[in-house]
């Protein structure tokens, strides 16, 4: 008997499994992919817009614009981005409520439309300002979609599944990093004069979103929690599960629903207030925050300047650097596998640790870097003016910069196969549907307050831009600061600046 029921249940098994991973696909094309894709195609055109900027102000003024401005109105453009997307994780929780987790995707996606028309005309209107108002677009766009798509996989996935799919946008978010690398490329859309087109093709995937996600269902847990329809809940259901064991999963939802009966939507101040959410709270705050103050959006800022000075050709960096963003999108897939049969515990603490291990190492070698460069100057004291002088600010370790690219990957490995994508479901599973979209607003608008801090600040530390080496020669003056002999290090005329 189980014989002859296998085939006819085998496709209809087949069917469900594709629509739920039609699910995943249309909700992370336009969701946290689009978060990893303006992350890192602002990369490619730094040096032209920074052109663009400047030349268009002498034109306005007659005037170009000093150093330090064209510094700060770049240091704008890229941090505007993470301001956008704190106002749209602010806007998510209320959109969420009012039209459901499917719609508020589609609906998000006009802010990327608007967007992609700025980006597109403001070289032929010669207007940076619509490069500003874009990427604030973009950022709200993104705030919107990094809360609500885990919301909607994680209400949308079987128990068993509900890890690994909401594990998902994490896979999408490396994705879109790699692709917006890739896209960046010279040979591609990093032309000089194509980086009007570069940041408006983020309107591909809000494109395919809006084709795409209207065939699949809405949250069904939304559908009865919320909106109180059994029936759209119970055919959500069908279609994501098929007509299987319904029952046990309906009742349930129905004995959540009659938890939350006449309580309504908690507002993100009151999280803080209820003692029974204390805990959870406290564990969305600091994860939220560390994930963003771990210094992993830094490394890939970073990576550039260190795979220069390790000897890799200059035509030859940005293929190494898309290195940087492949691991992540490895170890993603990784996590995501990994994540039901490991707990979101040990990837977390697994992942910060190691991370905290490859920082250590890192700073071993700079400092390893900085001794080779003093010893270096000990011995040209010791030599008379007649013998041949070694270079001072070559350090007697070179391997340390090879060791320094190795921590580099290392850490965004480890960052990979737990932070990145753990931290983003924390919203969804430590908390009821009452108070779901106030947790996710909380936990999106810290992140994005913290990646606004980290990206308007960090063009002005003063490692920006620089070679281990130079930062020796730096931290060579400091310690000896009335040595007037040595190399002095000039700032490049154009900031080659980062993917945040």
């Amino acid at each position: 008997m189980e014989d002859e029921l296998e085939p006819s249940l085998r496709p209809r098994t087949q069917i469900q499994g594709r629509i739920l991973l039609l699910t995943i696909c249309a909700a992370g094309i336009g969701g946290t992919f689009q978060f990893g894709y303006n992350l890192s195609i602002i990369n490619a055109p730094t040096s032209h817009i920074q052109e663009f900027t400047n030349e268009t102000w002498q034109a306005r003024t007659g005037e170009p614009l000093p150093d330090h401005l064209i510094l700060l109105m770049w240091s704008l453009i890229v941090s505007l981005y993470p301001l956008g997307g704190l106002f749209g994780a602010l806007l998510a929780g209320p959109l969420a409520i009012t039209l459901g987790r499917k719609k508020s995707l589609l609906v998000n996606n006009i802010f990327v439309v608007l967007a992609a028309i700025l980006f597109g005309f403001s070289r032929k209107a010669g207007s940076f300002e619509m490069i500003m108002l874009g990427r604030l677009l973009v950022g709200v766009s993104a705030g919107v979609s990094m809360n609500i798509q885990p919301m909607y996989l994680g209400e949308s996935a079987p128990k068993e599944l509900r890890g690994a799919v909401a594990m998902s946008s994490a896979i999408f978010t490396a994705l879109g990093i790699v692709m917006g690398q890739v896209v960046g490329l010279r040979e591609l859309l990093g032309d000089p004069q194509a980086w009007p087109l570069l940041l408006a093709s983020c309107l591909v995937p809000g494109v395919l979103q809006l084709a795409s996600l209207p065939l699949v269902p809405e949250s069904p847990r939304y559908l009865l929690i919320d909106c109180g329809d059994t029936e759209a809940c119970l055919a959500a259901l069908r279609r994501l599960r098929g007509s299987g064991d319904l029952a046990r999963e309906l009742e349930e939802l129905e004995e959540e629903r009659a938890a939350c009966q006449g309580c309504r939507a908690r507002r993100p101040w009151e999280l803080f207030q209820h003692r029974a959410l204390r805990r959870q709270v406290t564990s969305l705050v600091v994860l939220g925050s560390a994930m963003e103050l771990c210094g992993n959006d830094l490394m890939y800022a970073y990576a550039s300047s260190v795979f220069q000075k390790a000897g890799v050709p200059e035509a030859k960096v940005q293929y190494a650097t898309i290195g940087t963003g492949s691991c992540e999108l490895l170890m993603a897939i990784v996590s995501c596998v990994a994540v039901e049969r490991m707990g979101r515990r040990v990837l977390l603490i697994g992942g910060y640790s190691l991370m905290a291990c490859w920082g250590s190492i890192f700073t071993v070698a700079l400092c390893l870097q900085v001794a080779g460069v003093d010893e270096g100057w000990r011995v040209q004291a010791r030599l008379t003016s007649t013998s041949p002088l070694p270079c001072p600010w070559q350090s007697s370790f070179p391997w340390t910069l090879y060791l320094a690219v190795a921590c580099i990957f290392a850490s965004i490995l480890s960052f990979g196969i737990g932070p990145a994508g753990v931290t983003g479901i924390l919203a969804t599973e430590l908390f009821d549907q009452m108070a779901r979209p106030a947790a996710c607003m909380v936990c999106g608008a810290l992140m994005w307050i913290m990646l606004f801090l980290v990206s308007l600040g960090f063009p002005f530390i003063m490692t920006k831009g620089k070679t281990l080496q130079e930062i020796s020669e730096e931290l060579h003056r400091l310690n000896f600061p009335r040595r007037a002999q040595g190399p002095t290090w000039r700032s490049p005329e154009v900031i080659q600046s980062t993917e945040l």
